[in-house]
């Protein structure tokens, strides 16, 4: 009879349990690994003879099937060494479990026999969790790691002698010592305190961050687009459980958390370079491995000079901008990740950057290819589009006023997010008012006549589409929400109506 060791896999950020099974047979000595695995599996038939033989233990001399079940799904890492090797011990009667309990096993193995930490090991945790497996071997430098998960068992060992000393009975395990499951998040070093003379701004950046909008800035080098943007995160309200377990579980399988010390607790700011491929961004690579977006789950997506990134690059974010979830397919793997981001843009107004003064020498032909960059559907999707206006002398040079403090802005964002939390409790996937489906739309963007009225006036008048018609409404359902309203007001609409600063430009109408 085959010995069969417990372990498990990963597909996208999802973990599922994989049965390790391994078969002696009197033949010409090699190591056979079936089961659509990858080339770190091929290869680990070379690191388990190096450790079995290193660790004190003898390499059989036989033909040896290993079976990674089910042998249907494709499997990839280097976790499954342990419960290879730890299978051959078995089969061979090297190794007797004394222990009654059920474990299952995650590690890469060293060729002197030591247990190397491995990627993923939160989502593959959560899996034997679902399983009904209480009980989890794993490296000891991911223990940490592996006790995010509630009311598991985790054990963590630095080699396969300290592992199997354990499982005969020969020794108690013992944890390291001050395990710190939790970390608190590290203080953000910048505030909008240090943000002048831009307090109109600043109004559409709080209620950007209180609905979760995508936000477009315009303006000229130098007027503080990228400043601001640095400094969303700041007023951004704290993620739940659920929103750090799924950023946790991002990383992790991006191998991304070496030296954390438990949730990620901060809302995640990723800023790639504007040359970065679109693999890059949307995620891909051999093993289809997450990108930028889903690292910004939950958090912000900043694209500075975001007209000089490639059109292919910044359309493949269409999809992901409206689902929340980007699926990438390459000929081993088709992996899915989430992706639901507030993406901030900042761009130049024109080719030089000072449209609209005396500096500007650029033709309107020049203008409009720089613009057209950026395709009509992405921007459709921009929630906000505001120009950065520049700064005033007298602003810079008054040493002794500073701007609006990050807590006081955070604190309007978190009561307006309550709101919104309270309204879409019990719906997956929908945090803010951003997300908001056309159902949810029309059950919750409730608007007063004058409202109505208004809205109907600018729809006539401008031949909104669909989804800027939606966009606006939900802009003013979160105008609404920071004042604590339960209707959307006249008020609320006007502010939403002046929230699209380019797109009226190009319209060539003014701000009503």
């Amino acid at each position: 009879m085959a010995s069969i060791v417990k372990s498990l896999g990963i597909e996208g950020v999802e973990g599922y349990l994989v049965d390790v099974e391994i078969k002696t047979i009197f033949g010409q000595p090699m190591v056979s690994i079936v089961g659509l695995g990858d080339m770190a599996i091929k290869e680990a038939k070379e690191r388990i003879v190096a450790a079995i033989n290193d660790g004190g233990y003898t390499f059989p001399e036989m033909k040896i099937v290993i079976n990674l079940a089910p042998s249907d799904m494709k499997k990839g890492g280097s976790h499954f060494d342990l419960p290879m090797a730890l299978g051959i011990l078995l089969e061979t009667g090297q190794l007797k479990i004394r222990r009654r309990e059920s474990y299952a096993y995650i590690g890469e193995l060293s060729l002197n026999a030591k247990i190397r930490s491995c990627n993923g090991i939160l989502p593959m945790v959560i899996a034997a969790k679902k399983a009904g497996i209480k009980n989890v071997i794993v490296p000891r430098t991911n223990i940490k790691e592996a006790l995010l998960v509630g009311e598991m068992n985790i054990f963590g060992f630095d080699c396969i002698q300290e592992m199997a000393a354990f499982l005969e009975g020969k020794s108690e395990y013992e944890p390291p010592k001050k395990i710190e499951v939790q970390s608190s998040p590290s203080p953000h070093t910048v505030d909008f305190k240090d943000v002048r003379g831009q307090d109109a701004l600043i109004a559409y950046i709080v209620v950007a961050a209180a609905g979760g909008h995508n936000l477009l800035m315009l303006g000229a080098p130098g007027c503080g687009k990228s400043m601001i943007a640095k400094r969303i995160p700041t007023i951004l309200p704290g993620m739940t459980e659920g929103e750090a377990l799924e950023v946790t579980k991002i990383y992790s399988v991006a191998g991304m958390l070496s030296g954390n010390n438990g949730l990620i607790q901060q809302r995640p700011f990723r800023a790639p370079h504007h040359n970065a491929s679109t693999n890059a961004l949307i995620g891909g690579g051999n093993n289809a491995t997450p990108g930028e977006i889903s690292l910004a789950h939950n958090g912000v997506l900043f694209l500075d000079e975001i007209a000089e990134f490639t059109k292919r690059t910044l359309d493949s974010l269409r999809q992901p901008m409206e689902d929340g979830v980007v699926t990438i397919s390459r000929v081993r793997y088709t992996n899915s990740y989430p992706a639901s981001f507030m993406l901030v843009a900042a761009m130049n107004p024109c080719p030089c950057g000072h449209y609209g003064s005396s500096k500007c020498k650029c033709s309107d032909y020049e203008i409009l290819k720089y613009r057209q960059r950026i395709s009509g559907p992405l921007l459709d999707r921009m929630d906000i589009q505001k120009y950065v206006q520049p700064v005033r002398f007298q602003e810079l040079s008054n040493q002794a006023e500073e701007g609006n403090r990050s807590e006081d802005l955070r604190e309007r964002v978190e009561k307006a997010r309550d709101i919104q939390k309270k309204r879409f409790n019990g719906i997956d996937s929908i945090n803010c008012n951003a997300q908001m489906t056309g159902n949810l739309i029309k059950e919750h963007c409730q608007l007063d006549k004058p409202g109505q009225d208004l809205l109907q006036k600018a729809h006539d008048r401008y031949e909104y589409s669909a989804r800027s018609y939606h966009k606006y409404l939900k802009i003013a359902r979160t105008f609404a929400d920071l004042d604590g309203a339960k209707t959307i007001r006249e008020t609320d609409v006007a502010k939403a109506l002046m929230a699209r600063d380019l797109e009226q430009e190009n319209m060539g109408l003014m701000v009503l």
